[in-house]
């Protein structure tokens, strides 16, 4: 079983583990066709000087991935949790509750967060009874959206072309 004192922030080192991790969450999920992370990808976006996220890793046991969040409601920062999975032999061992612990204490220390957020799939009924049991409430006002692919590229394209526009003008 893995103790409190072996989950710990990852390093570049782990991008490997971290990959592996992320793609076992991905196949149970149902996500495993679309599934893209690379070694290459975690060392480049979730370590340098201009990381995008951290992890919380139990070695080959589980994992947080998160990053800094901030809501212009409660005027706090917070942390927002992406992935959280732990391998099906250790769960209900306390694992998962201690790899969240250990995220909501290492953002507290390290940018002041004063709270928690996530989004679990549609259909994982056991990872809601999971947040609900720590303590976790839905969101009722809140409705997770998203502009992906192609739509984001040309979203974000069009955005260019009416700052070029305005720039003429």
């Amino acid at each position: 079983m893995t103790r409190s004192r072996d989950i710990r922030l990852a390093t570049v080192d782990d991008a490997e583990t971290i990959t592996e991790l992320l793609a076992c969450l991905a196949q149970e999920m149902g996500d495993g066709g679309v599934f893209a992370s690379t070694p290459e990808a975690i060392r480049h976006y979730g370590f340098g000087p201009n990381a995008l996220f951290l992890v919380m890793l139990a070695e080959s046991d589980g994992l947080s991935l998160f990053f800094p969040h901030f809501s212009t409601t409660r005027a706090q920062p917070g942390v927002y949790v992406q992935d959280l999975w732990v391998n099906p032999t250790q769960r209900g061992q306390n694992l998962g509750a201690r790899l969240l612990s250990a995220t909501a204490a290492h953002a507290a220390q390290s940018w002041g967060a004063r709270y928690m957020g996530l989004t679990t799939h549609g259909h994982n009924d056991a990872a809601r009874r999971f947040y609900l049991h720590l303590g976790f409430a839905g969101a009722q006002n809140d409705v997770p959206m998203a502009l992906n692919g192609p739509d984001f590229l040309s979203f974000a394209e069009a955005r260019d072309e009416q700052q070029d526009g305005a720039a003429k003008s």
